[in-house]
């Protein structure tokens, strides 16, 4: 909970109830009502960051990876376990605001916030706003498709959205983890792969060094595609791959090979806010700033 002065009064976290549309409900609900209660004050207004977006044609949730969420009218149901109105937002778009506001990205016109994690995804705000667009899919950097695909990749790699070639299917954490395994190696935490390719301590460092590499690249051709039709001041990335170090020094140059003019000079920082960007963008959302 924010004060007016953006100050953090009270915060509390929970697990998310798996595959329980109910269950999630009713623990939003009971977090909004804890974190009253502990800091003795009424929030004036909700915001509520989630993956996925509200289909403005329809008033039901759609595109979260989060599938429980899929089809729901998940504001109208949220505003009644509540027991007030609240402002519904792209968890990515809610990273974009908290990190254009006061994070990695204040003092930008325009910035384009990347989530790097179990999913994929974008969100973009200018002056200070976010933009959804017209059909509000501002951002939805994830559901776009790999470009150039490259001789290996002609295969389809079908999205658990139904498309192919999107680049969660691509990027996402338990992908990179996923091609480690399919090396012949045991388990392994994305972070950990990135980690391992940089020490050179023994022979499996390579093979990791190969995958990250890969991956890079897949990320830079993406970037490359967005940096010449959108042009962002600055990209900040956050979720757990964002502590990949590769991203903030091998990056910028490897965008620059997508480019239309072979160059990138476009600043790329870690979230400042870490996983709290999330939900300290969902307090400063106002209703202007919704699609719906």
């Amino acid at each position: 909970m924010l004060s007016a002065g953006g100050q953090v009064l009270a915060r509390k976290r929970c697990p998310t109830p798996q595959g329980d549309y109910e269950g999630t409900l009713a623990a939003v609900a009971n977090l909004v009502h804890t974190v009253e209660e502990a800091a003795d004050a009424q929030a004036p207004h909700v915001g509520i960051g989630a993956p996925g977006s509200v289909d403005p044609a329809t008033g039901l949730h759609r595109n979260a990876n989060s599938t429980v969420l899929n089809g729901r009218p998940l504001q109208d149901d949220l505003t009644a376990a509540i027991g007030r109105p609240i402002k519904l937002a792209n968890d990515a778009d809610c990273l974009a605001l908290s990190e254009a506001h006061d994070g990695s990205g204040a003092g930008h016109r325009c910035v384009f916030a990347l989530i790097l994690g179990t999913g994929v995804g974008g969100g973009l705000v200018i002056d200070g706003e976010l933009h959804t667009g017209a059909n509000g899919l501002g951002g939805e950097f994830g559901h776009t498709a790999l470009p150039r695909l490259q001789s290996d990749e002609l295969r389809d790699v079908r999205c658990w959205c139904g498309m192919l070639h999107c680049l969660e299917a691509w990027l996402a954490g338990p992908v990179l983890e996923r091609q480690w395994l399919d090396l012949g190696n045991d388990s392994m935490r994305a972070s950990d792969i990135a980690a391992r390719a940089r020490s050179r301590s023994d022979a499996s460092s390579a093979q990791a060094a190969a995958v990250i590499e890969r991956w890079l690249d897949r990320l830079a051709r993406a970037l490359g595609g967005l940096v010449t039709v959108l042009d962002p001041d600055v990209i900040v990335i956050g979720g757990g791959l964002s502590c990949i170090e590769a991203l903030y020094d091998d990056l910028p140059e490897r965008i620059g090979r997508y480019t239309f003019n072979g160059a990138c000079t476009t600043p790329i920082h870690k979230a400042t806010h870490g996983d709290s960007s999330g939900v300290l963008g969902a307090a400063r959302l106002r209703p202007r700033q919704l699609s719906n």
